[in-house]
């Protein structure tokens, strides 16, 4: 009996294919790198900034600024645009194919982290046209708060306050999620770990580990933000990452609590540099 097409087949068969061409592993494992690499200089910069050497806190935006001032900048921010295309490429791919989950039941968790998968897809797609942007010297650099941009567009909708609010309820859901992965480190079985030596496989874990949960403090924080925001239907109350690893320095222990998410973020950095070598792709 010959198997009857679905209707998603028109849509998922090409993704699957092009996927499965050596290109397409070649630039998500870049995708991975240049990832990395932006989330280094975030927490590079916040680290200075948390102990007095002349640091700034910034966003991945302010990230690639960073790059394309430097020498060379322009060519390097060139490979890393390529390498984040090649993520939003790779986050597609998953928004259609699912392969962690593939065969299993669909369920809300499995839309959950497809619909995941498709915002972070969006997000570097942006992420990529700011770095063109920079590169052929038209703008795109840290200037304006797209958070605060976003949310007054939001609030100026029927509705405005509660999506902002629902907005600012998923951002903590994330923020948890990612406090709960690196809690539990099942991330490691995304690893191709039969290439990893036992050293290499602690360490990714470790860096994983400290590395996500930094990123679910500072989403979680982003979150009760946007809830701020939409309790006072002020769009000025709204933070973006920068914002908040700024927001961070501003209390009694704030150089210490800036500078241990620093380090986690430049954990984060590392440990996508170990995806982009040893992460299982699609698979």
């Amino acid at each position: 009996m010959t198997r009857r097409n679905s209707p998603t087949d028109s849509i998922t068969e090409p993704v699957r294919r092009a996927s499965s061409q050596p290109w397409f592993e070649r630039l998500a494992r870049l995708g991975y790198a240049a990832k990395g690499l932006v989330y280094f200089i975030i927490g590079f910069l916040a680290a200075q900034a948390a102990f007095g050497s002349r640091g700034k806190t910034t966003d991945t935006k302010g990230a690639l600024a960073t790059i394309v001032s430097q020498p060379f900048g322009k060519f390097l921010l060139f490979l890393v645009t390529i390498g984040i295309i090649g993520y939003v490429l790779l986050r597609i791919a998953q928004t259609v194919l699912d392969p962690e989950h593939a065969g299993e039941k669909m369920d809300a968790k499995r839309i959950a982290t497809r619909i995941g998968y498709a915002f972070s897809g969006l997000a570097y797609a942006g992420l990529a046209v700011t770095a063109v942007k920079l590169i052929i010297g038209s703008g795109g650099g840290s200037s304006g708060n797209s958070t605060q941009d976003w949310t007054a567009l939001f609030l100026s909708q029927p509705f405005g306050q509660w999506l902002v609010g629902l907005g600012g309820a998923m951002t903590i859901g994330v923020g948890f999620s990612y406090l709960y992965k690196a809690f539990k480190g099942k991330f490691r079985q995304q690893f191709k770990l039969t290439q990893m030596s036992n050293n290499e496989k602690t360490w990714a874990v470790r860096l994983g580990r400290l590395g996500i949960a930094a990123r679910g403090i500072v989403f979680t924080i982003i979150g009760f933000f946007l809830i701020q925001a939409a309790k006072q239907s002020d769009a000025s109350q709204a933070k973006g990452f920068g914002e908040v690893l700024a927001s961070l320095e501003q209390n009694r222990f704030g150089p210490w609590i800036l500078g241990l998410v620093a380090l986690g973020l430049i954990a984060y950095g590392i440990y996508s540099l170990v995806q982009a070598r040893y992460r299982q792709i699609l698979q």
